[in-house]
């Protein structure tokens, strides 16, 4: 089972404003923002669902390849709102809401890229 994972981004500031837009109509919120003076490295902002963040982007070189990151939701319509959310909030498309019969009958997925170019996805395999 996977405790976390994270991306790294160009910009901390614009990325942590993507995510909490996108994420955000998923139910994460912005849980832990650390400083490089604290992590010894560089800055880092974790989200997720209280008390603990899952995921995290840290300031630096961003990932080459870019990720692509998919966070299981329960419901199409909460697919729906990240995929307008992330939208708004300066994403890029990368396939719409819609099923994708080709992986099974009911996966509903959105994707969009982050500022950065990684491919954020949010997924429902139920009916509904």
């Amino acid at each position: 089972m996977i405790d976390h994972t994270g991306v790294v981004v160009s910009d901390i500031e614009r990325s942590k404003h993507f995510y909490l837009a996108a994420l955000g109509a998923i139910g994460y919120q912005l849980l832990m923002a650390l400083p490089a003076s604290v992590t010894g490295h560089t800055d880092v902002a974790g989200f997720g669902e209280p008390p603990k963040p899952d995921f995290w982007i840290s300031a630096g070189q961003p990932n080459q390849p870019p990720v692509h990151i998919a966070f299981r939701v329960a419901s199409r319509q909460l697919v729906d709102a990240f995929y307008r959310a992330a939208m708004a909030a300066g994403g890029r498309d990368n396939g719409g809401p819609g099923l994708r019969p080709h992986y099974h009958p009911n996966y509903y997925g959105a994707f969009v890229l982050d500022p950065d170019g990684h491919n954020i996805e949010a997924v429902c395999h139920d009916t509904a």
